[in-house]
């Protein structure tokens, strides 16, 4: 194996290890900044050895025991040490005497509580929107921090300062380490389920640049459900996300031609949706429902993906359950975002006027205010109803208001075709 294969290896190992390295590792030292310093070293120590020695036949076990290694000399380092921290130093090498660095070694256990706990805390409401979903991608997607803000067109030291900010608020507000119960459970994984919905989103339909999609954010935002629904089987709306995410995604092939330029869903050849991810989506929905959520929000909206999935063609779209769908997630988490939705639905099942009357009652709406896709719906609707000039203008709204060029691009181009 050559220089360049070893590190491929460990990019791919570490991308697989680190969220339960950097897990295992805070449970020990209740930091996580240290945790994540620890797990870095242990991969520049990978990266130095392997390519002579030759990758380990268990690479997550060395690299737990080198990170080990590198916290109890840190802890040793510490011109602070006290007691605690001798008794820290003696645990880990207890644990570190266990283990081995051949096959037989194992990570710490229990590693899936360690890592359920490492989600919680990435995802704590404390911190703003922006660095929770940073740091989600950092500790539990492996992604460095140039990743990270070529993904989101964020400059690096701006996705660099919102990381170590976080973890400087997490380490100041004494967050646990520890899964929530009891009715905080609910609210917390509400947030934990809110990060992965917008990377997902992120790389489904770019907010900014030059690419419609961002496919690596959708498969790292899917992974990480996957993980979590591992970690919590019994949590309906873990698998309806994770459903909604797969159904979603299944569309990606279609959603663009050979040169980028976006291809709206009745248009697209649904030869190419993937109906892998379509059978996988329908089974987790059908799992969620199940579990009794089959009034969850990403149920509901799972269920929306699933109309779309089950029609062979565009024509066959089930629009009056669609609409009833997000009538009934408009009940459950009131949106006007939802809302335009329905208007789109609405149209589709009982004409377009039937739906402009639902945009046109969104147009004072504040939170919209901004929002690039209630003037391309109306715009949309306008031109069905043969309002050429109204639609045009629409259209040049929206184009104005969006950051995303091909976007921009699309809705120019039904601007002129109004014309």
């Amino acid at each position: 194996m050559t220089a360049a294969d070893i590190q491929r290896t460990v990019g791919a190992v570490w991308r697989i290890e680190s969220p339960r390295l950097i897990a295992g590792l805070m449970r020990l030292v209740r930091d996580l900044g240290i945790a994540e310093e620890c797990a870095q070293d242990a991969l520049v120590a990978a990266l130095e050895h392997w390519p002579a020695s030759g990758v380990p036949d268990n690479p997550g076990a060395w690299l737990m025991a080198a990170a080990k290694r590198r916290a109890i000399d840190r802890l040793r380092r510490d011109q602070l040490l006290m007691r605690k921290h001798d008794a820290l130093v003696h645990a880990l090498e207890e644990t570190l005497e266990q283990a081995s660095f051949g096959a037989e070694a194992a990570l710490d256990d229990p590693f899936d509580d360690d890592l359920l706990r490492l989600v919680f805390v990435a995802c704590h409401p404390l911190l703003s929107t922006e660095a929770r979903v940073a740091l989600t991608l950092r500790l539990l997607g492996g992604l460095t921090t140039e990743e990270i803000a070529r993904a989101f067109l964020v400059p690096e030291p701006t996705i660099a300062q919102r990381i170590v900010r976080a973890k400087r608020s997490l380490a100041e507000k004494g967050v646990p380490f520890e899964v929530p119960r009891g009715d905080a459970l609910g609210e917390r994984l509400a947030s934990v389920l809110e990060v992965l919905y917008l990377i997902f989103n992120e790389g489904y339909s770019a907010t900014a640049g030059e690419d419609w999609m961002r496919p690596a954010l959708c498969e790292d935002a899917m992974r990480l459900g996957r993980v979590l629904a591992g970690l919590m089987p019994q949590e309906p709306e873990v698998h309806g996300l994770l459903a909604l995410m797969e159904l979603q995604a299944s569309r990606a092939q279609a959603r663009t031609d050979a040169d980028g330029t976006p291809v709206l869903l009745l248009d697209q050849n649904r030869a190419r949706w993937d109906r892998l991810l379509i059978g996988r989506g329908l089974v987790g929905l059908a799992r969620a429902e199940k579990l009794g959520g089959a009034l969850g929000p990403y149920a509901l909206q799972a269920a929306i993906a699933a109309c779309h999935a089950r029609a062979a063609t565009a024509e066959a779209t089930d629009w009056p359950r669609i609409a009833a769908l997000y009538a009934e997630l408009a009940r459950v988490v009131p949106s006007p975002v939802v809302e335009l939705n329905r208007a789109v639905a609405v149209a589709m099942a009982a004409g377009p006027q039937a739906g402009l009357d639902i945009a046109d009652a969104l147009r004072e709406t504040p939170a919209l205010a901004h929002y690039h896709l209630l003037p391309a719906v109306r715009g949309d609707l306008l031109a069905k109803l043969g309002r050429g000039a109204e639609a045009r203008s629409a259209f040049e709204e929206a184009a104005a208001l969006t950051r995303n060029v091909r976007e921009r691009d699309l809705l120019l181009r039904r601007a002129r075709d109004c014309a």
